[in-house]
């Protein structure tokens, strides 16, 4: 009896694939995240157009650039797409769930932030397109957000629609929440990629918990300075 041959979509969407899947694309995720971190971290720099200078040589890439948003738009579909999936499939495998969390052997990792992945999924997926509304496709040049460079170039000026934006309680105090969400969501799921990616041992695993955690704690202090910075110092 021969053996069917196994497609790549059937691999992929394997128990075993879906897992990896979620792994790949969140830590694709997890590296843009922190690069967009630093660049918001560039509006605490003593040259007031350090943010639009950034923002401006992002913007200068083009077409590359287009690529690069189309390709995380992707990968974010796809990891909320597979990572839901795969919680589903759990629960109705277990639809009763248990009372209490323990764990044979090694210390559990079952906390908060690993049973809550779908909740604070949904809420960045929801603040994800709030902030592109507010911000990519906020007011512009047309607008009157206009900046002039060191060098002379007349570009948008987007520190001043930041500046405004968390000047507003809703914004000022709403996004840092929602950020530590973001901690959060990265504590578990750095160390669940890295698991499914097959990086895990019983030695490294504390330790691979440990700095899970610890990135997810500076991502979300990292985002949350910038508005409570120019919400009091405004």
């Amino acid at each position: 009896m021969s053996r069917p041959d196994v497609t790549l979509m059937s691999a992929l969407m394997s128990p075993v694939g879906r897992k990896v899947l979620t792994g790949v694309t969140g830590i694709g995720l997890v590296v843009f995240v922190i690069v967009h971190m630093i660049g918001n971290l560039s509006y605490l720099l003593p040259d007031p157009q350090a943010y639009n200078a950034y923002a401006h040589k992002l913007m200068s890439w083009g077409w590359l650039l287009y690529t690069m948003e189309i390709g995380l738009a992707l990968c974010f579909l796809l990891h909320a797409i597979v990572g839901i999936s795969i919680q589903v499939r759990r629960r109705k495998a277990r639809p009763t769930g248990y009372k209490a969390y323990k764990s044979a052997g090694s210390p559990s990792r079952s906390g908060y932030s690993a049973r809550s992945m779908i909740l604070t999924g949904i809420i960045l997926l929801g603040f994800l397109i709030l902030h592109l509304n507010s911000f990519k496709f906020g007011p512009g040049e047309a607008e009157g957000y206009t900046a002039i460079l060191q060098s002379g170039e007349e570009v948008r000026d987007l520190r001043r629609l930041m500046t405004e934006k968390f000047q507003e309680p809703l914004y000022a105090f709403g996004y840092p929440v929602v950020m530590i969400l973001l901690g959060m969501h990265m504590r578990h799921g750095v160390w669940s990629a890295l698991q499914s990616l097959g990086m895990m041992s019983r030695r490294l695993s504390p330790y691979l918990y440990t700095f899970a955690a610890v990135l997810g704690a500076l991502v979300a202090i990292g985002f949350l300075v910038v508005p409570l910075y120019i919400y009091f110092s405004a």
